[in-house]
């Protein structure tokens, strides 16, 4: 059975709680990503920032990329998965939460990042279309 380390992007970059929206945007451009994990003082994940909370939730209310910290927008306990768990797990995890990427935790260390794509890819082909419908459901 293969675990969400199995399969996970390895080496996630955060932005630290106390960068400013300004620079979450230019390292996912720099990165080419969608999805940033924010990591507190003590190295510990606290929230996940994503491309669309830098537009709706500063920009479009009339926030200052540049003065905004990455740490004001992570709300509640970051959605993770534990580095040994199945797949199916993640899976599970990703369609009670309706999230495609999921920041994954070995201990309180942030090891990587497990996505829609990236289970897809280690999916038996049969079932790739369940697991995009579960995943995508409103």
């Amino acid at each position: 059975m293969k675990t969400a380390r199995d399969v996970m992007t390895a080496g996630a970059e955060c932005i630290g709680e106390n960068d400013t929206l300004e620079e979450a945007a230019r390292r996912m451009k720099d990165l080419d990503v969608g999805q940033l994990p924010i990591c507190g003082e003590d190295n510990r994940l606290k929230g996940v920032l994503t491309d669309r909370d830098i537009v709706v939730k500063c920009l479009a209310t009339g926030g200052d990329p540049r003065q905004t910290r990455a740490g004001e927008l992570a709300e509640g306990k970051p959605v993770t998965i534990g580095a040994d768990d199945s797949i199916e797990e993640a899976i599970k995890t990703m369609k009670d939460h309706q999230v495609r990427r999921l920041p994954v935790i070995d201990g309180h260390d942030l090891v990587g990042m497990v996505s829609q794509a990236d289970i897809a890819r280690n999916w038996p082909e049969e079932r790739v279309g369940e697991l995009l419908e579960a995943i995508s459901q409103d």
